[in-house]
């Protein structure tokens, strides 16, 4: 059974810090391109970050450049995001998910081209 599964949200106060994990089971991450996408109360689904499956190149949307870092542990076939001096803007349901290599990088942020989602994990920013 394939299935993506997130942790780590919480509240956090402005400035602070989270780590959020995404266990992959069912498939190898190797094999796939994953990202993390958000979404708050009223606006659509947002793409966050990506790694690559070609060149393990990594994208950031313009909001989380030099704040949040994307990794993967392929031996553990887990994707994490580091989110670092977080903002009340950063409040949203974070979402990890997966594609296939059918894709160019490029389109990373099209949100039907991915093939496994997460239930989504909740993360609060505020004082």
């Amino acid at each position: 059974q394939v299935q993506l599964v997130e942790s780590g949200g919480g509240l956090v106060q402005p400035g602070g810090s989270l780590r959020l994990s995404c266990a992959a089971s069912g498939f190898s991450l190797d094999y796939y391109a994953i990202g993390w996408f958000r979404q708050a109360p009223g606006k659509e689904r947002e793409g966050v970050s990506y790694i690559s499956s070609s060149d393990g190149g990594t994208y950031y949307t313009d909001s989380v450049k030099g704040r949040f870092t994307i990794s993967r542990d392929n031996a553990k076939n887990t994707l994490y995001l580091q989110m670092n001096s977080l903002r009340p803007e950063d409040t949203a349901i974070y979402y990890c998910a997966a594609r296939t290599r059918l894709y160019g990088d490029s389109t990373w942020k099209v949100t039907r081209s991915y093939n496994y989602w997460g239930q989504g994990t909740q993360v609060t920013v505020s004082s």
